[in-house]
């Protein structure tokens, strides 16, 4: 049985920018080596594979793969693989795209803007906030001074079926300066804090913009992500958890992935209900590439 694959640019407002994924369709009749092969072959920060058809729930089962391991949720990945689905496995249907991960099903849906661009949104699983890290411990993980990082609210950990650390900075400055350097970094991950770190600060590149992001993760060394949903969803629960912006109902426009050469959009929608922190990441999807696995 053929396996088409597809890249597609995430979070892009315009080709070859965003988070570049690849979405390979017939995870049910492929190996796990040959799943973890592939994405070490495409060096994306994840590769996702999708079932050929629904399970019995009506969700396509996703599996999602760095260069390096499986892991257990990711956002650009949910929204690239819920539009390959979308066009290419059900393109007769219009409703929500369900994927069934490890942290349980996600629901995809698509918004049409007064452009005329559809963005895709997912409804992120329940975040829950973890231990802080004291503000001059990360600061020289990151090359930064304890200046650098704002006091306001604290560095925490957060996790949903993945775990990251999110770090608050005062300036764009700092956030360009900003490294991850493991050696530096290697007490606290002997203490539980995951080597993967979400920085933001609220100053932005455009107006129209509400945050500026970055995120560095371990994969075979330090990596950039140019645009993460994921990141997005736990800083949602963090904002929301600290009332950063001392409102109960967010809609925030982040820009990321500027110091890698490819700017990216996420949208998040972040608010409480019945006592719940819910948390939507949205943003739009651009096709690049199709083909077929030999």
């Amino acid at each position: 049985m053929a396996h088409h694959f597809y890249i597609v640019d995430v979070f892009a407002e315009r080709p070859y920018a965003g988070n570049q994924l690849a979405v390979v369709v017939g995870a049910d009749t492929l190996s796990e080596e040959t799943m973890q092969l592939f994405a070490a072959e495409m060096n994306y920060s994840e590769t996702t594979f999708v079932t050929f058809a629904p399970e019995h729930d009506g969700g396509y089962r996703l599996r999602i793969f760095t260069p390096a391991r499986e892991i257990a949720f990711a956002g650009h990945p949910i929204l690239g693989t819920a539009w390959v689905v979308r066009h290419h496995l059900e393109p007769e249907t219009s409703g929500p795209v369900r994927l069934n991960l490890t942290v349980g099903q996600v629901t995809v849906t698509f918004e049409s803007a007064s452009d005329g661009s559809v963005a895709a949104w997912f409804l992120a699983p329940p975040v829950v906030p973890g231990p802080t890290c004291a503000a001059e411990r990360i600061a020289a993980a990151l090359g930064l001074s304890p200046e650098d990082i704002e006091t306001s609210v604290p560095v925490q950990q957060l996790s949903a079926g993945t775990s990251a650390m999110i770090v608050p900075l005062r300036n764009l400055e700092a956030l360009r300066r900003s490294r991850l350097d493991l050696e530096v970094f290697a007490p606290l991950a002997a203490e539980g804090f995951p080597p993967l770190v979400y920085l933001f600060c609220s100053e932005t590149r455009h107006r129209e913009n509400d945050l500026s992001a970055r995120f560095f993760f371990e994969a075979h060394g330090v990596r950039e992500d140019p645009a993460t949903g994921n990141g997005a969803a736990f800083l949602g629960a963090y904002l929301l958890e600290h009332h950063f912006f001392d409102k109960p109902d967010l809609s925030i426009r982040i820009e990321q992935g500027y110091e890698m050469g490819r700017p990216s959009l996420i949208k998040l929608r972040a608010r409480m209900v019945n006592g719940f922190r819910e948390m939507r990441v949205g943003g739009n999807i651009i096709p690049i590439v199709q083909g077929e696995l030999f």
